[in-house]
């Protein structure tokens, strides 16, 4: 599309042909060797073989931060799905209930902090599409780049994991109706806000466009499934307002309903990241 670039920079002699994504972002470019073969450059892709070659197994790999995104978005997710499976509640009791919510928000946290570092820490030029397989930015942990549709998704995410802290351990110190209010409901709503803004952010990456169907394409299924969690997440949110005349939820079916089901997506986005960091570029339906 001309007039819009894509954010790697390229060697020297290498040529831009054609860019596509979700507007004002570029997430694919089709782009030209020196020695005139072509090569495809995409944000995903190119985010998450930052490490280099994938080392270790599909599903054992502890010295690969893919390995450990994938590992600790799962964990937090079975607490999630624990927690709002209604006959754990009532074998472990409401606190410890409350605990494991706080817990898997943890393993969230980190998780999302890791992704995070992951885009920022991503090489200048294009090491996915076969150019310098050094990784001059891999040492950044924090880093602006709003430019960039997997900065937006990864910071935005990471702020929600932060409000899931902050919601699940105030749940844990028997506040009352008010204080439940400001200091459960409100940052849990603002963080399944801010699930869902990071997942549709992160679909429109792996699709290119703001609307795609890609299924063959496993990014495209993980922030599929993803965007499905944060919504399931939203309506949970909702449902848990608490009725200050009652003293009880608006909708403590629909609140847990919306949790188990939003867990199970985020839990099946997570173990598809196992695979997909160990597909070549050839596996990839880019």
């Amino acid at each position: 599309m001309p007039g819009r670039r894509g954010w790697i920079e390229l060697p020297e002699g290498w040529q831009r042909e054609r860019s596509r994504g979700p507007w004002p972002f570029v997430t694919r470019e089709r782009l030209r060797r020196p020695d005139g073969s072509g090569a495809v450059w995409s944000s995903r892709a190119h985010r998450k073989r930052g490490e280099g070659p994938a080392v270790g197994s599909t599903w054992w790999a502890p010295r690969a931060r893919g390995w450990w995104i994938g590992v600790l978005f799962a964990v937090g997710s079975l607490c999630f799905a624990l927690g709002s499976f209604p006959p754990y509640a009532v074998w472990v009791g409401s606190g410890a209930d409350d605990v494991t919510y706080f817990v898997g928000s943890l393993f969230f946290t980190t998780a999302a902090f890791l992704q995070f570092r992951e885009a920022v820490g991503a090489a200048a030029g294009p090491v996915a599409a076969g150019g310098d397989p050094r990784h001059p930015r891999s040492w950044r942990i924090l880093g602006w780049a709003p430019w960039r549709i997997d900065w937006w998704a990864t910071a935005v995410q990471l702020t929600g994991t932060v409000l899931f802290n902050v919601s699940t351990f105030a749940a844990t110190q028997g506040l009352d109706v008010t204080q439940a209010e400001r200091r459960i409901w409100a940052p849990d709503v603002l963080g399944s806000v801010a699930f869902l803004v990071a997942s549709a952010l992160a679909w429109a990456e792996a699709g290119h466009a703001w609307w795609s169907w890609r299924p063959r394409s496993i990014g495209w299924q993980i922030a599929a499934l993803n965007l499905l969690g944060s919504v399931a997440f939203g309506v949970s949110a909702v449902a848990a307002y608490v009725v200050p005349e009652t003293g009880e939820l608006l909708n403590e079916a629909l609140s847990n309903l919306g949790t188990f089901v939003g867990a199970l997506c985020f839990l099946s986005g997570a173990l598809l990241l196992l695979p997909e960091r160990t597909r070549g570029p050839a596996g990839d339906a880019d």
